[in-house]
Formats: structure tokens, sequence, C-alpha cells
């Protein structure tokens, strides 16, 4: 029999500090005289109270860490419970979300994919646009601290390749985790001040600077505006491609490059195909809009790497309509969305590494269909690629492209248009943002879809934010029956 305490002292634990950060935002609206406050101080107290006794109830079995089992299942539980409690001040406050909506809202905001069921970002207390962002900036830390602690020791899609560059954690779960959060927050909390620094700097207001702060460290694409960041300034979009691109660079590398280790940044693979692809996206992009639709240089340039670097991280924020740019830049956005960016990393999707691993792997077997005498071995970043981690990628991407046709399917069974269901189940899977199609509003909310619409896409978001091999494993009889 598996036990479930010491997953629940966890989940017990970060549910009550959910609660307690809902008091940042009741603070702000207290201060701006907004009634809102009164929805968050219910939500806090049900969150704080529910994740403290569930905590109590559970702190005697802890003693031993987490085994295997207990880690896949704290994986998906944590982003199961805690957007349930974090839809709770969307239900009872403005923008009075029903309870399908508020439970998207919450799992967009935490799985970092940044797609809105909400017209009149504008016009939101502030305190509610506060917490939007900072779900994002916690799911943004969550996922980094998952990729470096539990999707190794769990080997979900290769990530077992990591394992003894990053941390030893099998075993000992909990106690490296610990000490892991610590240095990952410090540097998160740097690289978020130093963006909200730099909004300031250019012109932005300071409320405005720690929202997008917050959205753009983690990826996650929320914004207080219905136009997201069409009406900034270029040197603001200029700043966020900047933030953007170092969130979805590994966060081990940043720990490295802290202790005074700089060569692993600028030797790490990943870093170099992940740079090397997005400039090249933004070459396609940028000539075909002056090419082909005669845009002036400058301002299509900056609309292009804005653009591009945001889908390519799985921000989402947007200048401007990508999505009638024409079919060339359209392609290329969707084929950056399906990359992603690097491993341990707030960025969303495939990621990098597996595209290179892939790669060679193809490469290998050739060689080895020409020269069948002599060894092949497969070797990236100077070390050797066990068989397991490459069968592990090529499930993931099997996977991937499985339940991607799936909920694009699924959608599309819900009425939406193809071209609105196939974006759709691509930001969901992807955990990207941005949705095109007849049925999306002006300002980008998909508030007018169907509930179940809702649900497949929050189903698909949860999938992608956790790489899918870790929930399914769920799923199966031979996971229980052990």
């Amino acid at each position: 029999m598996l036990d479930l305490r010491p997953v629940g002292y966890v989940i017990g634990l970060l549910t009550a500090t959910l609660g307690a950060l809902m008091l940042l935002p009741l603070a702000v609206d207290l201060l701006a005289g907004s009634a809102n406050w009164r929805a968050f101080a219910g939500a806090a107290a049900i969150t704080f109270c529910c994740g403290l006794f569930t905590a109590i109830a559970c702190r005697n079995a802890i003693s031993g860490g987490l085994d295997l089992r207990q880690s896949f299942v704290l994986t998906t539980g944590v982003w199961v419970v805690l957007p349930l409690f974090a839809a709770l001040p969307f239900t009872t406050g403005a923008p009075d979300l029903s309870g399908t909506d508020a439970v998207f809202e919450a799992m967009s905001g935490l799985t970092t994919t940044g797609t809105t069921v909400i017209t009149g970002l504008d016009a939101l207390p502030m305190g509610t646009n506060l917490w939007r962002a900072m779900l994002n900036w916690l799911g943004g830390l969550g996922i980094v601290i998952v990729a470096l602690i539990f999707l190794p020791v769990m080997k979900v899609g290769g990530m077992q390749f990591f394992r003894t560059e990053g941390f030893d954690t099998l075993g000992k779960v909990l106690p490296r985790a610990l000490d892991i959060s610590k240095a990952l927050l410090s540097i998160y909390l740097v690289m978020t001040l130093g963006c909200a620094l730099a909004y300031r700097a250019f012109g932005m207001e300071t409320f405005e600077a720690v929202i997008h702060a917050l959205s753009a460290l983690s990826t996650g694409g929320f914004s207080n505006r219905d136009t997201s960041f069409t009406e900034f300034a270029v040197p603001l979009h200029y700043v966020t491609v900047v933030a953007m691109i170092l969130s979805t660079l590994p966060f081990i590398r940043f720990i490295q490059l802290f202790r005074g280790e700089v060569k692993p940044l600028w030797q790490d693979l990943q870093v170099r195909a992940y740079l090397r692809w997005t400039l090249y996206a933004i070459v396609m992009v940028l000539a075909w809009r002056v090419i082909r639709d005669a845009q002036p240089f400058w301002p299509a340039l900056h609309q292009s790497v804005f653009n591009v670097v945001s889908i390519f991280s799985g921000t989402g924020l947007l200048s401007g309509d990508p999505g009638q740019w024409g079919p060339l830049p359209f392609m290329v956005l969707l084929i950056v969305g399906f990359i992603g960016g690097c491993t341990s990393s707030t960025g969303c999707s495939v990621k990098v590494f597996r595209y290179l691993i892939m790669f060679r792997a193809i490469t290998t077997q050739i060689r080895r269909l020409l020269q069948p005498a002599a060894v092949h071995p497969l070797r990236l970043q100077g070390r050797r690629v066990e068989q397991e981690v490459i069968s592990s990628v090529i499930v993931f991407f099997t996977l991937f492209i499985a339940t991607f046709a799936v909920l694009a399917i699924a959608l599309s069974m819900t009425g939406l248009q193809p071209r609105t269901a196939l974006t759709a189940a691509w930001t969901a899977i992807a955990d990207i943002g941005p949705v095109w199609g007849p049925e999306v509003g002006p300002t980008g909310a998909v508030g007018g879809f169907p509930d179940p619409a809702k649900w497949i896409m929050t189903i698909g978001m949860l999938l992608g934010r956790l790489e899918l091999v870790s929930v399914y494993v769920l799923f199966t009889i031979r996971f229980w029956a052990r």
C-alpha cells in the first residue's frame, strides 16, 4: 500500500504557503481602497487552514523522505491541488468568474501558460492582477525545482541524463530539495528584481513593472493590459526579450555562474542551439515581413524579435497580432513553440535537449547503416548518451505528438473551428499562451469557449507542464499495484 501521508504533508505545507501569499494582493487591494480585498481574505483563510490542518495530520510520516512512487504522486498532486485553491479569489471577487473559468485561469497561471479567459484586464482590481502575475512567478519557480530534483529521479523524458550533472537526489529528495530551492529562490529573486528595476528605468509604472517582471521571468505571459505589450515603448520590448531569454536558459548554469564557474554556461550545447535557432527564426520572420509584406525594417525587426522570443520561450506576451502576419511567420511560430527552451528553465514545450538527442540519434543510426562494423556511440556535451535516455526521449516525443492530436480532435468536437482547435491544443500542450481563431476575442481571451473546451485545455496545460509521463504513469495499474 502506497503511503500518501508524506505527499499530504508537503502539499499541505505548500497550500498553507499559498494561502499566506494571498495576503499580498489583499494588502494591495486594501491600500487601493478596493472592496476586492475581502475575496482574498476569505480565500486566504480557507487555503491556509486547509493546508495547515493537512500538514499537521501528516507530519509524523515525513521522517523517511519520499520514495520514487511518492515523488510521482507529489509532482502531479501539487499542480492539481494548488490551482484549485488559487482559483478561490477569482470566484468570490472581481472578476467573479465561474468555477470553470477560475480553475482555468489559475491553472494557466501556475503552469505559466498565460492564456486568459478574462476580458477587461485594465479594469481589474490591482490585487487580482498581482495575484495572476504571482501565480506565473510561483509556477515558474516550481517547475524549475521539479526539473532539477524530481524529473531526473523519475527518469521522465530522458531527464535522467542530467542527474549526475546537476544534483544527486535519489533517496534524499526532500533534504536536497530544500538546499536546491534556496539557491534557486535567491537567483530567481535577484533576476526578478533586476527586471523590475530595468522596466522602471525605461519608463514603466511601478505596479506594471512588478507585474511584467513576475510574468516575463517566469515565462508566464499574464499582463495587466488587454493589449499585452503592444502599447509599450520599444526599449521595454527589448528588456522583456532579455528577461525571456535568460529565463529559458538552464538555471543550473546560473547556480554555477554565481559560484564563479563561467565556462559551463558558454559551453552548454543547449544554450548555443537555443540561441542559434532563435536567430534563424527571427531572420525568417523578419525577411518575410520586410520583403513579402513591405513592412518598415525597424518596426518589423523589434516586433519579430519580441514575438519570436516570446513564443519560443513559451511566455506568450505579444506585440501586435503575429497570427495575422501570413503563412510563413505563422508556421515558424508554431514550430518554435513546439521546441521550447532549455531544460531546468522556466521554459516549456519539448525542450531543446530532446531535439539535440533525437538529431544525434538519427545521424548515429545513419552512420551505423553506412559503417555497420564500426562503433558509433551517441554523445552529447562530451558525455555518452545511454540507450535508456534515448528510449525515454522517443517515448516522450511519441506521447507529445499523440496527446497534441487527441487534444486538437477533442477541442474540435466541442465546436471550435479547425484553426482555433489546432492553436488551442498547441498552446495548451506546450504551455505557450496565445490562441488564434474566429472564436477568440479581440483581446486574445478565450472566455467565449464552451466549458468542455476550457476543461480540455486545462488538462492539456497540466500534462504539458509536467512533461506527460509523470502524469500518465499514475493511470497505470502497475504503478498502484507495486
